[in-house]
């Protein structure tokens, strides 16, 4: 990466590599609350010049460290250490210096600060707009502020604060240190930046508390969440990444804690990408997926507006904070353009149940889920398709609808993007599967008809797609249907969800998986998006060609349900190998699609990191090397472990189903066999094996 970030709340920080905002600067850098930049400079000089990297690191996703010079050649320097930190809406900004020069030395230390305020979309060249304007300056003793009112009319200020009195600020408005050191000698400053939006702001602390506050809600993160440890570190540490960056990721908007998109640009709930990264959680803490549900249901829409592509009963694809939404010239307040987002929303309250047989949350929810399965029957039957479509409504809306929403992701095998009305095939997996997960819950709120309507139409549905998305030269699925009704037949990655949802026969099952693994779609980095056969097929695509850990995830969910284990340990264990190519071994949002015959990963060349659901994949490798399956209408836990090549043992601790928690043990005791030891088993389920293993016992 070619910049750190890191986040706390709904707070985040994007800088160079040296730790620097620069001025004017084209990479977006800045500190961002409620998609407003508050922070467009932050610059360090010695002397009057910028200090030389050492190095740089953000281990841990909620501190950077930078490690920084300024030498006189062979003579020695001041070296700079930075560490950041935010806690509580506080950015806190600790430097350091030390004199590692043979005498005693003076020098001039300058910070430089500046805000523009600039809304989310206009830094990235998005959108333009009418916007507010700089209303006031102000410097006292030892802070400085900036403040400035939008054409929201809110307004918005940030406050800049030193913990030493002896400054000077300039004409400029940069403060000036001079600092004197003795051989050896350190000295530190900590600045404090405080967004404040209409008067509200956080709380100062000193460096040392908020940094203590911060640990303290990690390790309350880390005791709530499951624990698992094998004896292979790549897996160790990937695991444990992953569940540091969702801690971090997390934001509340006032509903409870939903993951955000990713970091940089997407640090906003979503409807997809919040969905299926909670999906991706339960393994972790369903717990942690209620906030989410209660998110995306107090957002659900309630009426029909063409500027926003919202329906009653249509669940949000994003919603953004800014200037521009709050004065209608975006219409993220929130958005509704995406097809997909309903029925996940109804798969995780489908799936949460499973893991946890709270029904107080499906009472709560029920109307909430009668919309949105209103929402989805009265599309199907406005289009007269027999299939849930997506169509651009809104003005500056998406034209794609489905988690491939770039303009050319939906192309014909002749090269020709497909036109809308567009139905795409994961869709109609996602609706089949949201029904068959509702119908027994229907029936346990004493619902039979709605329970066996939803059935029927399920079965409906299913007749329907197998007689019209299979595409008998292929041998597979067709990824969509378009304006016409006709198959878009290229070859991609999207029929490999339908395996989670159930809805292929077992025959076509098979041909689908079998087409996954093949050598155009499966680069030994992953499952591509797009055969290398398509005409649509790039490596550097973003949707045609490009690999997305979470796109392997949703597959990863059917093969170890369906019970694929070779294709199962072959999937997780090229994406642990790619993983070694990024940087703290954090998967990214993608990457691109070329061989592993080349030795390494390839970057995409634009890419969020850390990103939710790609963070989120590893707790899907978890559940998958299980072979983990909760039932929460039978209170049964069925178990059918499979583990990569090289992966021997694998001890989990924590994990949260029914009313309690289950921890066990799997040791390989050859090529085919594990041993099972369940070392807790406090969650009123009952644990059975599925497979030729060692039955599971209670140590």
């Amino acid at each position: 990466m070619d910049y750190q970030v890191i986040k706390e709340g709904d707070l985040f920080i994007l800088t160079d590599q040296n730790g620097d905002i620069s001025r004017n600067n084209q990479n977006g850098y800045g500190l961002y609350t409620k998609d407003t930049r508050f922070l467009s400079q932050m610059e360090i000089y010695i002397d009057g010049e910028k200090p030389s990297r050492l190095s740089s690191t953000a281990t841990k996703s909620y501190v950077a460290s930078f490690r920084l010079m300024k030498e006189k050649k062979d003579v020695g320097a001041i070296e700079i250490t930075r560490n950041r930190l935010i806690s509580d809406g506080v950015l806190y900004e600790n430097i350091s210096f030390v004199n590692y020069y043979p005498y005693t030395t003076t020098f001039d230390f300058t910070a430089a600060f500046d805000a523009d305020f600039q809304d989310m979309f206009i830094v990235r060249k998005f959108r333009t707009g009418d916007v507010g304007e700089i209303i006031g300056k102000e410097i006292k003793e030892n802070a400085l502020s900036v403040q400035y009112r939008g054409a929201d009319n809110i307004i918005r200020e940030t406050r800049i604060s030193w913990n030493v009195k002896e400054a000077r600020i300039d004409e400029e408005r940069n403060v000036h240190f001079s600092i004197t050191l003795e051989p050896k000698e350190t000295q530190s400053i900590c600045f404090f930046i405080v967004p404040v939006i209409d008067g509200q702001a956080g709380a100062v602390l000193s460096y040392e508390e908020a940094y203590q506050q911060l640990e303290k809600s990690y390790e309350k993160w880390y005791e709530e969440t499951t624990k698992a440890t094998t004896n292979s570190p790549v897996f160790n540490e990937l695991f444990q990444r992953g569940r540091q960056d969702l801690r971090m990721l997390m934001t509340d908007v006032g509903y409870g804690e939903t993951p955000v998109a990713g970091l940089p640009w997407f640090a906003v709930p979503f409807g997809r990408d919040s969905l299926i990264t909670s999906l991706f959680m339960l393994p972790l803490n369903p717990e942690k997926v209620k906030g989410t549900l209660r998110t995306l249901a107090a957002y659900q829409g309630s009426k029909t507006d063409l500027w926003l592509d919202e329906q009653p009963g249509k669940i949000m694809h994003e919603i953004r904070f800014g200037e521009l939404v709050n004065t209608n010239q975006s219409p993220f307040s929130p958005y509704y353009g995406t097809v997909d987002s309903t029925p996940l929303f109804l798969i995780l309250i489908g799936e949460y149940f499973r893991w946890t047989g709270d029904l107080l949350l499906i009472e709560e929810l029920k109307p909430n889920i009668l919309n949105a399965l209103a929402w989805i029957d009265g599309v199907i039957e406005q289009r007269g398709t027999g299939f849930l479509t997506y169509h651009q409504e809104a003005e500056k809306g998406f034209p794609n609808q489905g988690w491939k929403d770039s303009s050319n992701s939906v192309v014909h095998q002749y090269g020709d993007y497909a036109m809308s009305p567009i139905a795409l095939a994961e869709v109609q997996g996602y609706v089949y599967q949201a029904k068959k997960e509702l119908a027994p819950i229907f029936r346990l709120l004493g619902e039979q008809q709605k329970a066996d309507q939803l059935e029927k139409e399920a079965e409906k549905l299913q007749r329907a797609f197998e007689n019209t998305f299979w595409m008998e030269e292929e041998q597979y699925y067709t990824i969509a249907l378009d304006k016409q009704m006709q198959q878009v037949k290229s070859v991609t990655s999207n029929p490999g969800h339908l395996l989670f949802s159930g809805l292929p026969n077992p025959n076509r099952s098979d041909l689908v998986v079998k087409k996954l693994m093949a050598e155009d779609m499966f680069s030994g980095y992953g499952i591509r998006t797009m055969s290398t056969e398509a005409a649509g097929y790039y490596p550097m695509s973003y949707h045609n060609g490009s690999v997305w850990p979470h796109d392997n995830a949703m597959i990863l969910l059917g093969l170890s349900r369906l019970g694929y284990k070779k294709e199962t340990s072959a999937v997780i264990s090229s994406l642990l190998e790619a993983s070694k190519s990024f940087a703290y071994q954090r998967l990214p949002e993608l990457f691109c699609g070329y061989e592993s015959a080349i030795g390494y990963a390839v970057p995409y060349p634009s890419t969020c990191s850390p990103q939710a659901w790609a963070a989120g994949t590893v707790f899907v490798f978890l559940q998958a090397m299980l072979g983990l399956t909760p039932n929460a209408f039978d209170k049964e836990i069925q178990l059918d472990p499979v583990l990569p090549e090289n992966l021997n043992e694998l001890s989990v601790e924590n994990i949260h189903i029914g009313s309690g928690y289950l921890s066990l043990k799997i040791v390989r005791t050859n090529e085919k066999r594990f041993a099972i030891d369940i070392l807790q088993n406090t969650t009123g389920f009952e644990v059975t094996c599925l497979s030729n293993h060692r039955a599971p016992q209670v140590s």
